[in-house]
């Protein structure tokens, strides 16, 4: 029962080469741990900002729509009044339609107070946009670390197994690169 015991024990515990690789491991986890939630989030964040990019061009065409129907209405009160056939009480009650309907157009056209003016909803459309697009030039980056990554893993485990320091350089390449795609997911240098 002893020599079943002396096979069990490592005797290499304290093997310099696999305590880097070890080390190696648990950095490249914690680098993929990091890597999967940047990539997570920039998704997340891309399709938030779709979502809120084509709700305010949806507003944005609805008050187009609404401010083209008060056009239409002005042009043909400013074509009723032009006829000399409406009595003055008529003309007055016209004139004060069409001036409400001015207004609304231009209450459409721009609504700083509420920014739900056609203008600010441009803005704010835009801007959505913006973050969309910034979160969807990250995403690919987070998919290059994580694949990167991961093999580097498997390359270390594969070194730790075989004993072979070349597996161990090119994980430490693959890992190196796998960091620099996880920063450039975030930081977007490149």
């Amino acid at each position: 029962m002893s020599s079943i015991e002396s096979h069990d024990v490592d005797t290499d515990s304290s093997d310099p080469f696999k305590t880097s690789c070890a080390l190696l491991v648990s950095i490249l986890a914690m680098t993929l741990a990091i890597a999967s939630l940047g990539g997570s989030n920039a998704a997340k964040d891309a399709t938030a900002e779709n979502i809120l990019a084509s709700n305010a061009y949806a507003f944005y065409q609805a008050k187009n729509i609404r401010q083209t129907s008060y056009k239409i209405a002005v042009d043909n009160i400013d074509f009723q009044l032009a006829n000399d056939k409406l009595n003055a009480e008529q003309k007055v009650k016209l004139e004060k339609a069409l001036a409400g309907y001015k207004k609304n157009i231009e209450r459409y056209e721009s609504e700083p107070d509420t920014g739900e003016g056609k203008k600010e909803l441009m803005v704010t459309a835009k801007k959505h946009e913006a973050h969309r697009d910034h979160a969807m030039k990250q995403d690919p980056w987070f998919d290059y670390a994580e694949a990167l990554l991961q093999i580097s893993i498997v390359l270390t485990s594969v070194a730790i197994i075989t004993n072979r320091r070349t597996f161990f350089k090119v994980s430490l390449v693959l890992g190196t690169l796998g960091l620099l795609s996880t920063l450039n997911g975030f930081l977007l240098i490149v």
